[in-house]
This record gives C-alpha cells, structure tokens and sequence, in this order.
C-alpha cells in the first residue's frame, strides 16, 4: 500500500505513545492532515541541559501543503506547549482551540514574539469541514476549563480522540456532556483514542468537590500562614483555592511565573473571580499570618521553582515562620517523588508543618480518570477499535486489557508506538507501516541542535569530567614550545593528583614530539591524543572523562 492512496485514512502519533506527555496525534485521508494537539515533556536527569522535549515535525514538514489545521484538546503543556516550535517549523494554516487554551496559546506566542493571525476559538457547538473530513467537539472534565474530546468523520469511519478526561459528578467547573459522548456512539465509532494517564488506578477518582472539603477544613482550623504548592495550570484548584480564602478573609500572594500567568489569563476570562484578594508578597509580609496565603509553584520539588527556594531558606522575599502550614496540593509525578520528599524533609527541619494527600486528607485529585471511568468512557462510544494513548507501556496495557473486558474482541486493540500507522478502510482498521517519530531536544534557544552525541558527551562530562590538553607549537620551527598544559573539571582534584597529571603531560608532549614535521597533521595528532590519553586514564583510574586537546599554532621567527 502506498503511503498516500486515495481513500484510505491513517491514524498515527508523533508523541504521546509509550510516554506521560509531549501529546501530537494526526489523522490523514487522502491530501488532507489533521493534527490533535502538540505538547512537550519535561527531561529526565539523564538529559541534562535540556529545557523540554518536542515530537520530531519531519513527517509535517514534507508535507505541510497537505495540513489543514491542528486542532487542541484543551491549555496544558503537553498538549500545547509545543506549538511555538511547530510554527517556526512547519506551515499550520489554522489551529482551532477552546477559550482558555487559546488565551494560554496567545500568551505563549507573544512571549516568543510569534505572530500567528489565525488562532480560532470553537466550542462544543461548533463543526469545521474538510474536503473528505470534518470536525466535532464533546465537553470533558479536567482540571483545567474547556476540556474537549474531539470526534472526527471520515470517509472510513468515525474517529474519537477523548483528550484528558476524567468523570466528575460533583466537579467545580461544568459536567462532562454524558449525552453528546452516548450519541456519537449510538452513530457508530470505528475507532476511539482513549487518555490511559491513570489506567492502573482502580475504581473511580476523588471529586475535586471533596478536595475543596479537605482544604476549606483545614483553613478553618490552622490560625498562621497556609502556603499551597501545586500545579499552575491546575485552574479549578487555583479556582477554590481562591474561593476558599476570600471566605476565610485571607489574602494571596502569588509566587512562580507560569502560577501568576495563570492566574491573570483566569483573572481576564472569568474563571477566577476576587481580584481584590491578590496582594503582593511585600503586602502579605505586613499582614497577620492567620489574613495569608502564599500559592506557589514547586509541588514537584524543582529546585529553581518558589517552594524550594522557600524550603531552603534562599527566597529573597518570603522567610517561613514556625507557624507556617504547608499544603502539597499536587501529586508526584513519575520520577519526581524523591526530589520532593528532599523538600518535606527540609520544610520539617524548619519546624513548620506539612500537609500532602492520603486517606486522611484529600488535599489533591487527579484531572484523569481511573480504571471505572475509562471503562464508563468505552461504554459511552461502544467503538469498534480500541488504541490507548498518553500513557507509558503498562498505562497502555492496562488500558487495552479494560476494552477488552468491555467488550472489545483482543484483535481489536492496538499498543503501538510512536509513528506506528494505523489504517482505516471502509470501517475496518489494521496496523500497517511507520511515519518518522522521535525525540527532539530544546536547548534554550535551540531546536534539534543537540543530538545523541552531545547528550553522551554531556553524561561523561556529568559523571566522569572533563580532561583538557592544550599545547602550544611552532610550526615555523617544527617544534612543541614548552610543555603541554593538562587541566581537568569534575575529573580529579588537581593538587591531589600530581603523579598522573605529570604522566599525562609526558605521555602528551611524546605524542606531539613524535608528530611535529614539515606537514604538521593537527586531526591526527588530537586523534592520538584522544586514544592514548582514555586508555591510559581507564587503566588508571576506571574513568573515561572527555578528553579535549587544543592545539596552537604559533609561527615565531628563527632568530
């Protein structure tokens, strides 16, 4: 089958299989792309240096005249924080996003001064045509406003992508609409993408209703400062967080750049009401601890981040007091849960008291379902296929063995990887072929710049240091001036280390000696010095630090 047939629909993602996070899914039926979402990562500690990790745009790229538009489930990072990268990749004739996320989309593009003209808002109302495909919406229920799933009509079928979701039936923003998701399955669904995030976490989610319960409970009760942490984009719990001090006459004070810029867009929109009750921090240090809330970013223990600033005693405008009660309104994400108890263990030592969810005190929820509402979720569209997504292996796993207990025959399910195609033709689907799909690094200001080299290069800086040999030679004369000079970072500490310093000096002064002639070959005297130089410290000392030879060319005059 040729990539591009006519007639056939493809389904592929180009991030958000195998992984939490960096969310991109197309769909393509004849010369027509539609794209769902494009998000980022945030880097593990084996990528050090890295800001964030973006899907590879190569597939898009070579074929952006086919694009008609992206379109966005709702306002988080990993699902739209890679839209300034893709814009000054590839040509997007459209994106389509609700209220709040193209606020939060807006503000993203103006901060990289991105001017970007046709950012459309849609609401579950709204339906948008393409040639052979067209485009519906559903509400959903999250932890931030205009969550969305999307329903997309294709000449093979109907394809339902859920977005983030869970099933709140007390929640603090609107319900999800139970009635649009029953009757586009009642029409028939060929194939659902379902979020897997929380796939193996039994029975149902805690309500966000009961976190507002817990948290107004605990402002009755504590009499100093209550310091919240938990994430920004979270605008539902900023939204009772709020609620909750403007009836326990306490004002706020807000500390972390992407928390004040979620509060202003939520401020602007209406999601967030009581502006009165924003102060500065300056403000909050001159009123009685029992009138003060400090909400803050750093729930995942970022060591940059105000939590941890203020944990270490290194914030410039906030000091905690023995009174101060601090509330973990978050949970861990994965690979961050010894990074944040290094923080309790340091607010505890500074005698102040800490709160965080467990079975005592729901002061946290998930904004995605568990096990019962994605079962709730296939029942509502009853589709043919089954592919889980947003979801490490074992999400996706857990989430494919859930379909097939609601009644989706095994065959019928797909766990693919990133790039995997799978086809649609006349309402069946099958896996066949792969599109380009990788990881692709942002380094400050740089896009794809640093590759698997670099990164190696990096990790053996990072464990094993740095070795640096710079010799200085008179080509002119055709002779080394002087000795090689050997310095080292995070290799060895140098005045401990003055016998193999000395060896390595003698071992790189032979080297360049033995090659100095008339055709002085600067490659392969690094080349050597390089080889001679690992092996040597390897034997020495088992390490293989980065070895870096800098060589000088210095012509000076016979006399």
């Amino acid at each position: 089958m040729k990539f591009f047939d006519n007639g056939i629909t493809k389904v592929f993602a180009l991030g958000g299989l195998g992984e939490v996070g960096k969310n991109m899914y197309c769909v393509m039926t004849d010369n027509e792309i539609i794209i769902t979402d494009v998000g980022i990562t945030f880097p593990s500690n084996e990528l050090p240096g890295i800001d964030y990790i973006i899907p590879d745009f190569t597939f898009l790229k070579k074929n952006e005249n086919k694009i008609k538009a992206l379109f966005i489930t709702h306002g988080h990072e990993d699902h739209i924080g890679g839209i300034p990268y893709l814009l000054q990749t590839v040509n997007i004739p459209a994106i389509y996003a609700p209220n709040q996320a193209v606020s939060l989309i807006r503000k993203k593009l103006e901060e990289r001064d991105i001017n970007y003209k046709n950012l459309f808002i849609y609401t579950e109302k709204s339906k948008i045509k393409f040639k052979t495909m067209s485009v519906e919406f559903f509400r959903t229920t999250h932890s931030i406003p205009d969550s969305h799933g999307i329903a997309i009509t294709t000449p093979n079928g109907v394809i339902v992508t859920t977005g983030d979701f869970k099933f709140d039936l007390t929640p603090i923003g609107p319900m999800s609409n139970l009635q649009k998701m029953a009757a586009i399955g009642a029409k028939g669904v060929t194939l659902l993408l379902s979020d897997s995030t929380n796939a193996l976490n039994s029975g149902f989610s805690t309500s966000e209703s009961k976190v507002d319960e817990a948290l107004a409970e605990i402002f009755k009760e504590h009499d100093g400062r209550i310091i919240i942490a938990t994430f920004a984009s979270n605008i539902y719990r900023l939204k009772h967080i709020v609620d909750t001090c403007k009836k326990n006459n306490r004002k706020i004070a807000i500390f972390g750049r992407s928390m004040e810029n979620n509060i202003e867009i939520s401020l602007n929109e209406g999601y967030i009401k009581h502006k009165e009750i924003f102060v500065s921090p300056e403000e909050a240090n001159h009123l009685p601890p029992n009138q003060v809330c400090l909400l803050c970013t750093g729930s995942q223990g970022e060591p940059l981040a105000a939590l941890s600033r203020i944990a270490n005693g290194s914030h410039r405008q906030i000091k905690l007091q023995s009174d101060d009660l601090v509330i973990f309104s978050s949970s861990a994400i994965p690979g961050n849960a010894l990074s944040i108890s290094k923080i309790i263990n340091k607010l505890y030592l500074q005698g102040v008291k800490v709160c965080t969810s467990t079975s005592l005190s729901d002061v946290h929820t998930s904004g995605h379902g568990s096990e019962e509402e994605l079962k709730l979720m296939i029942r509502l569209f009853n589709p043919k296929y089954f592919m889980p997504f947003h979801g490490e292996y074992r999400m996706l796993k857990r989430h494919a063995d859930l379909a097939v207990e609601c009644g989706i025959p095994r065959e019928n399910t797909f766990i693919l990887e990133n790039g995997d195609v799978l086809v649609m033709d006349k309402g069946k689907v099958k896996q066949e072929g792969t599109v380009l799909a990788g990881d692709v690094y942002i380094d400050g200001n740089r896009i794809g710049e640093v590759g698997s080299a670099v990164m190696r290069d990096r990790k053996l800086m990072s464990s094993d240091g740095i070795v640096v040999v710079i010799a200085n030679i008179d080509t002119k004369n055709n002779k080394l001036l002087g000795s090689c000079n050997i310095t080292s970072r995070g290799f060895v500490i140098i005045q401990d280390s003055a016998d193999l310093m000395k060896e390595l000096e003698d071992i790189s002064n032979n080297i360049i000696t033995s090659h100095i002639d008339n055709h002085v070959n600067y490659n392969e005297i690094k080349s050597e010095l390089v080889s001679s130089l690992s092996t040597y410290i390897y034997e020495k000392t088992g390490r293989n630090p980065i070895i870096l030879p800098v060589i000088m060319d210095i012509k000076k005059s016979a006399n």
